[in-house]
Parts: structure tokens; C-alpha cells; sequence
């Protein structure tokens, strides 16, 4: 066993049972970070239109947000797995807030550059501590915990498009910081999961003095092989996933002549089925075993993948459900399986995960952006059906999990 400081937050969970308020608590934060941060895209054809800017230029505020938002996350992570800060959530939506109030002012591309880097700046900060007080707040659910955690910010993420299609397009940039009321409603509700939180750092302190033993003896080697298998899947699903994300609409109103509003329905569709993948996924691995989750979940979509090219227009429907269903289900189940492979590291291994998914699919959407712009987005779908059978690495996965009753 090894001794830890009295800063130094442990693997186990303190709590008694699962703390639903707490749970609800950050997947509705969770809601309200990826809602702003989707702000950020949906605002591109106002400013562009504003301020006359290239798609280069349109590009370098997604990279300034991107950078931030990607790669701090597994800094901040580390930082933080150390030197455990119970109000650092209410400080990360502080610069979400001051971003928004920068986005909706500013007169340039260097304060637009500014505004999305400080927008990045609140996600790195939110994510990692976030998904640890998900854990924290489990009771030994973890896989229900984070599904539970990852569904507050899909369903986030496909609101900022529809509200600001209906508050920032009609009315402009000024309107944008209308949105601060919702960081500031977030930063209400962050002060108060910080307050539980540091009433759990207290207990963990009187009554823990040691980590408890991790659920594997595995030699660093053998950890290290493992994050990189965990990480090409994670590239497997995000290039995947950002394939529909961002172009289903397009393929269906160039390949099935659906008009964009119907295109829009069909996209819906998909972000509910991911959605309803996220919270499924969580709690199944905690019966039957994240390694099979994962299984499951990127392999077993390849058959519906490989299929979506070439079905009609009901089968791209009812294949679209599927496989957005299966596809996010993985996510939760890999964070929880990193996060028991590298116990007391629970900030890092969420930055990482959290930061390498939001890198993969601001690149994959650039990439296969210029293939589809070089070829079509059929060849493209075509391409990025084969992805899932990166899942066959699963294979190579240690099987670290206790046994399930």
C-alpha cells in the first residue's frame, strides 16, 4: 500500500451509495459548458458575415478554442489529481463567462481569437474535475456515474445550435452575451457541488490514509500498450462519429435530395440515438464488464457501418439510429476502464480521454472535410465505415475488472 499526502484525493470512492443530486447536479452543468461551447460553432456564419472573415480565419478561431480546450485538459487533469481544488469548476465557467462577454464585443479577429481561447480555457478546466466528482459521487456505480455525466453534455451540445439559430442569427453578435446568464446559472450551481465536494475531501482525510490496491498487478509496459489501445479507439470513434456529426446533413440532401430542413430531423435523430448510447452504456459495463462494452460497442457496429454507404434512404435511417446508439456507448466505458487502470490519477486519465476525443474530432472534421471537397461524402462514408475494426485491438486489453456478480 502506499501512503499519500493529505492533498492527495484516493481512488475509492467516500460517498455512501450514489449522491443522485450531486450526479444530476454536473450532468446538468455538463448540459450547460457543452451548450456554450457549441455557442462558439454556431456563431461562425454571423461573425463571418460581421467580419468578413476567410475560412482560414474561421478555422484559426476553432484551432485557438480547440488548443485550449484539448490540451490543457490532461495539464489541468495532473494539476489537480495533486493539488485537489474543490471551487476550480466554478472558476472554469468564470472563464467561459469572460469569453462569451469577450465573443460578443469584440471588434476583430484577435479578440475573437481571445474569446474562443478563454471559452477552451473553462472546458479544460471543467472536464477533468467534473468527471472526477462523477466518480466521486458514484457509489461504485462508476460506468452509471459517467454515462450519466456524458449524457448532460450531448444533450448541451445539440441545444446550442437551436438556441442560437433562434437568439444570436436573427439578433447578432451583441446577442451572444445573453448566454452569460447561463455560465452564471452554472457557476451557481458549481458552488454548491464544490461545497460537497470539499465536505468529501474533508472526510477523505480524517478516515483514509492509504490508496487502496488497484484491481491489477500489471507492469508499467503493459499500462502504457494499454492507454495507446484505449486512445486508437477513442480515435476510432470520434473520426467515426464526427463523419455524422458534422456532414450526415449534407450527404442526405446531396445523395437523397431531402430538403435541409428534413436533413436537420434526420440529424436530430442520430444525436438522440447517441444520447440514449451514452446513458445505456455506463450502466451495462458496470454489470457485465467494460472490456466487453467496448467490444460491443466499436467493433459490433462494423456490420452497420459498412452497410450505411449503400442503403437507401430508410436503411441510412434506421442504420444512422443503430450505429449512433452502439458508437456511444464506448466512451464511458473506456474513461471508466483508464481510470481503474491507473487508479488515484482519476484528473489525468479524464483530461487525457476527454482532451485526445475533442482533438480527434476537431481534426477529423478538417480532414475528411477536404476528402469529401476532393472526392464526395459518399467515398467518404465508404472510407470511414472500415474504422470500427480498430475495435479487433480490444483483443490485446488486460482484463483488469473484478468478476461481475
Amino acid at each position: 500500500m502506499v501512503e499519500r499526502n493529505s492533498t492527495t484525493p484516493p481512488a475509492a470512492d467516500v460517498a455512501t451509495g450514489t449522491t443522485m443530486a450531486i450526479l444530476i447536479a454536473i450532468s446538468g452543468s455538463h448540459l450547460l459548458n457543452d451548450l456554450l461551447q457549441s455557442v462558439v460553432l454556431a456563431t461562425y456564419p454571423v461573425l463571418k458575415e460581421s467580419f468578413h472573415l476567410t475560412f482560414a480565419e474561421i478555422g484559426l478561431i476553432t484551432l485557438a478554442n480547440l488548443t485550449t480546450a484539448a490540451l490543457l485538459q490532461p495539464v489541468v487533469g495532473a494539476f489537480t489529481d495533486r493539488h485537489p481544488l474543490a471551487y476550480s469548476l466554478s472558476v472554469g465557467m468564470g472563464f467561459t463567462l469572460i469569453g462569451l462577454l469577450v465573443l460578443s464585443t469584440a471588434s476583430g479577429l484577435p479578440m475573437l481569437l481571445m474569446a474562443a481561447a478563454l471559452i477552451g480555457i473553462g472546458s479544460s478546466i471543467f472536464h477533468p474535475e467534473a468527471s472526477r466528482i462523477a466518480r466521486l459521487a458514484s457509489g461504485g456505480r462508476h460506468g452509471f456515474a459517467q454515462s450519466l455525466f456524458q449524457v448532460g453534455g450531448n444533450i448541451g451540445s445539440s441545444l446550442g445550435p437551436v438556441l442560437a439559430a433562434c437568439i444570436i442569427i436573427p439578433r447578432g453578435q451583441e446577442s451572444i452575451r445573453w448566454f452569460s446568464l447561463v455560465a452564471l446559472l452554472a457557476m451557481v450551481v458549481l458552488l454548491q457541488v464544490g461545497r460537497w465536494y470539499q465536505r468529501q475531501r474533508t472526510t477523505q482525510t480524517a478516515t483514509i490514509k492509504t490508496v487502496p490496491a488497484p484491481l491489477h498487478a500489471l507492469p508499467t509496459s503493459r499500462m502504457v500498450i494499454s492507454l495507446i489501445i484505449l486512445g486508437l479507439l477513442i480515435f476510432s470513434k470520434y473520426c467515426y462519429l464526427t463523419s455524422l456529426t458534422n456532414f450526415y446533413p449534407f450527404y442526405l440532401m446531396g445523395h437523397f435530395q431531402l430538403s435541409a430542413e428534413s436533413a436537420q430531423l434526420h440529424l436530430f435523430m442520430f444525436l438522440a440515438a447517441v444520447a440514449a448510447g451514452t446513458i445505456i452504456g455506463g450502466p451495462i459495463g458496470d454489470r457485465i464488464g467494460r472490456k466487453r462494452v467496448i467490444w460491443a460497442s466499436i467493433l459490433g457496429v462494423a456490420p452497420f457501418t459498412l452497410a450505411l454507404p449503400y442503403a437507401n434512404l430508410l436503411g441510412t435511417e434506421v442504420l444512422s439510429v443503430i450505429i449512433g446508439m452502439i458508437l456511444a456507448s464506448a466512451f464511458s466505458a473506456i474513461l471508466v476502464y483508464a481510470q481503474e487502470l491507473l487508479p488515484g490519477r482519476v484528473g489525468m486519465v479524464s483530461g487525457l480521454f476527454f482532451g485526445f476525443a475533442f482533438g480527434v474530432g476537431g481534426i477529423a472534421a478538417a480532414g475528411l472535410g477536404a476528402l469529401a471537397d476532393r472526392t464526395s461524402l459518399v467515398q467518404v462514408y465508404q472510407w470511414c465505415s472500415w474504422l470500427p475494426l480498430i475495435g479487433l485491438i480490444t483483443a490485446f486489453l488486460p482484463d483488469i475488472e473484478r468478476s461481475k456478480s
